[in-house]
């Protein structure tokens, strides 16, 4: 395991890089927004190269934020609806930063901090208390985020996180993976078991219903090609878990290359980055982010994303890496 400096915040802050090696595969990690930015592995034919959209340097990550790439997001990731949700007596507002809602934590998530990292055998654990009313979040939350990579080159993310508040909480990883080794991802064919999702307003807020895929573009129970317009959360059939169960599968025709997803979440959002921007051109990346719902907070028929304190939140997924 190799760390480095990679940069230097405006306020003076120190960021640093860690590579990861094991069983063939590479990953580098910042401890700013917990970003995996670049994870190498082989084609077919023993080749290596970066299946995941990454940036050269702190400075292009501080000025191109907003695709959130390869970042750790959080306190919620995805959408709350208004920027606004109730807990017990309460009502709390958050910060708006898209429209009038939510999105992937507020204009200052856990994407754009600077992590405390601990190095672990085969992999590091990432740290830091977001303090209470972080974004509006209530609670003061100690959460940790630990990538490793197992004996096959597996990368694992697991996630914790205690409070001392009732507080609602949901982690994900927003890697773009595109399995040729560059950015594109023509051909690039997905399965996701998922035999239902959740349609959305116009704000891309769920409505509450959960709808049935059959005889419907949004059916990926059989792998094939996505193409562009998918920003959509599937409902996994397997569930809430206690550890990760496979749920989806990226495969790349050309290269050979296959990525599966296996998670402890019920949900896991497609997005096939039609709105991807500079250094990057739309459908260049694929994202599969592991998840509870969007909107959960405001949704109490859907699986729960609060955390009371005596309770640990744990969430665990883990992107294996083969060929075919």
């Amino acid at each position: 395991m190799q760390s480095e400096l990679f940069g230097t915040l405006p306020d003076g802050t120190q960021v640093h890089r860690w590579t990861l090696e094991r069983a063939g595969v590479r990953v580098r990690v910042l401890s700013y927004g917990g970003i995996v930015q670049s994870v190498e592995v082989p084609d077919r034919a023993g080749r290596t190269a970066n299946v995941v959209l990454g940036l050269d340097s702190l400075d292009d990550y501080l000025k191109h934020h907003e695709p959130f790439l390869g970042a750790l997001v959080g306190r919620y990731a995805n959408r709350i609806g208004g920027a606004r949700f109730p807990l017990g007596d309460h009502t709390y507002a958050l910060a708006p930063n898209e429209g009038g809602n939510s999105l992937h934590g507020g204009a200052h998530g856990f994407d754009k901090r600077v992590w405390d990292v601990t190095e672990m055998e085969h992999g590091v654990r990432l740290s830091r208390v977001s303090p209470h009313g972080e974004e509006g979040f209530p609670g003061r939350l100690e959460v940790s985020a630990t990538y490793t990579l197992e004996a096959d080159g597996a990368l694992r993310i697991a996630y914790e996180a205690v409070t001392d508040a009732p507080t609602v909480v949901n982690l994900t990883n927003h890697g773009y993976f595109a399995l040729g080794g560059r950015p594109g991802t023509a051909g690039h064919e997905v399965r996701i078991d998922a035999s239902r999702y959740t349609p959305v307003d116009e704000q891309l807020i769920p409505t509450g219903e959960l709808r049935d895929v059959t005889d419907s573009r949004l059916d990926f129970r059989t792998a094939r090609a996505a193409g562009p317009g998918y920003d959509h959360n599937f409902v996994l059939d397997k569930g809430v878990t206690d550890s990760p169960v496979e749920a989806a599968e990226l495969h790349d025709p050309v290269s050979g290359r296959v990525l599966t997803v296996a998670t402890t979440e019920p949900g896991v959002q497609l997005y096939t980055a039609d709105h991807l921007g500079a250094p990057f051109a739309p459908g260049d990346g694929v994202a599969l982010e592991t998840q509870h719902f969007p909107d959960s907070p405001n949704r109490p028929d859907f699986p729960s994303t609060s955390l009371r304190p005596g309770e640990v939140y744990r969430s665990t997924t883990v992107y294996g890496f083969s060929t075919r």
